[in-house]
C-alpha cells in the first residue's frame, strides 16, 4: 500500500479521509454502528474452471494442495488491491483508508467437537501472487494447528475473562473506549480478526450451507466472506438449452457506508471474473483485470 505522511486524526491502522463528499461524512454520523449498515451480496461461482485449474495445479502434489479456499482468498485479496475503496472502515464516526490489506481465518486445530480454534492472519499487497500467497498461508495454517501452542489472541481473552467480575466491567469499558479511538495495543489488534480487511469463513469445508454472517461493532472489519458447500444448479445457455453444473456459493457482508452499490457490484464482478479464469491469479495482484458488470 502507498505510504503517506501521518497527519492529525490518522490512526496507526488507517488514514483519515478528509476530502469525502459531505453525504458520506454525514452517514457515518447518522448511522454510527457497523451492524446497522450491513449490505449482503450473494454469488454462485461456476466450479468447472476452478476444477480444471486445480486438477492441473495439483498434479504430483501429495500435501499442501491448492484448494477452492486458496483461490477464493487470493481473488478477494486481489479485488481489494484493484478496488481500494473496499479497504476502508468507519470508526468513531470517521471514515478511514486502511494502511494494509489483511485476511483473517478461523483454523480448527483438529476436526473434533472439543478441539480449540486458532486465529490466522495473512497479508496481501500489489505484488502478491497465488503461489506466494499459498505458500505463506499454508505455513500460517500449519503453525496455527500446532496443538501444543496456545493462540496469542485466545490467551489474551482468557486472561481478561478470568478477572473478577467487579474488575472485568470497567476493564471492558476501557477496552471499548480504546477500540473506538484506535488506541488498543498493537499486541491485541494485530491478532484480532475483527481488525482485518477481510474475514473469511470456509463453512463448506465442514458441510454447511452458505449464508449471511453479521459484522461487529468492535474492531474495523468491513467485509465478512462465507464460503458455502458446493451444489448443483441448472442454468440456460444463449440458445435456451439447460446447462447443469456445480457451483460454490459466496456470501459477502459489507459495511454500506464505505462505498455505494455500484462499486460493490463492480467488486463482485471482478471476483467472479478472477475465479472463472483462475490462472490470472498467478499474476501480481496489482495487474489490471478487464471485467464487466453483467446485467
Amino acid at each position: 500500500m502507498q505510504q503517506r505522511k501521518k497527519s492529525r486524526g490518522d490512526r496507526k491502522d488507517g488514514w483519515l479521509l478528509r476530502d469525502l463528499p459531505g453525504m458520506n461524512k454525514f452517514i457515518a454520523h447518522l448511522y454510527p454502528n457497523r451492524t446497522d449498515n450491513e449490505a449482503f451480496v450473494s454469488l454462485d461461482i461456476d466450479l468447472r474452471p476452478m476444477d480444471a485449474y486445480l486438477s492441473k495445479k495439483n498434479e504430483g502434489k501429495t500435501e499442501d494442495k491448492y484448494t477452492y479456499f486458496h483461490l477464493i482468498s487470493a481473488a478477494m485479496g486481489r479485488a481489494f488491491v484493484l478496488r481500494p475503496r473496499m479497504n476502508r472502515f468507519v470508526a468513531n464516526n470517521q471514515i478511514y483508508e486502511r494502511k494494509y490489506i489483511s485476511m483473517a481465518f478461523i483454523v480448527k486445530k483438529r476436526f473434533e467437537d472439543k478441539a480449540e480454534e486458532g486465529l490466522a492472519f495473512q497479508y496481501f499487497d500489489e505484488n502478491s501472487t497465488l503461489d506466494g500467497f499459498h505458500t505463506e498461508l499454508m505455513n500460517t495454517i500449519h503453525q496455527t494447528r500446532r496443538v501444543d501452542e496456545k493462540d496469542a489472541s485466545i490467551s489474551t481473552i482468557d486472561k481478561i475473562m478470568n478477572l473478577p467480575r467487579i474488575i472485568l466491567r470497567p476493564v471492558m469499558r476501557i477496552c471499548f473506549f480504546l477500540d473506538k479511538h484506535g488506541w488498543l495495543p498493537q499486541s491485541v489488534s494485530s491478532v484480532d480478526p475483527t481488525y482485518s480487511s477481510i474475514f473469511i469463513s470456509n463453512l463448506g469445508s465442514i458441510g454447511l450451507e452458505c449464508g449471511y454472517h453479521h459484522l461487529t461493532n468492535w474492531g474495523t472489519n468491513s467485509c465478512f466472506v462465507v464460503i458455502g458447500k458446493k451444489h448443483m444448479v441448472t442454468d440456460f445457455d444463449k440458445w435456451g438449452r439447460p446447462d447443469p453444473h456445480e457451483v460454490i456459493p459466496l456470501g459477502i457482508t459489507l459495511d454500506e457506508r464505505i462505498a455505494d452499490g455500484y462499486y460493490y457490484s463492480g467488486t463482485a464482478a471482478l471476483v467472479k471474473e478472477l475465479l472463472e479464469h483462475p490462472w490470472m491469479l498467478e499474476e501480481p495482484a496489482g495487474t489490471p483485470v478487464e471485467y464487466s458488470i453483467r446485467r
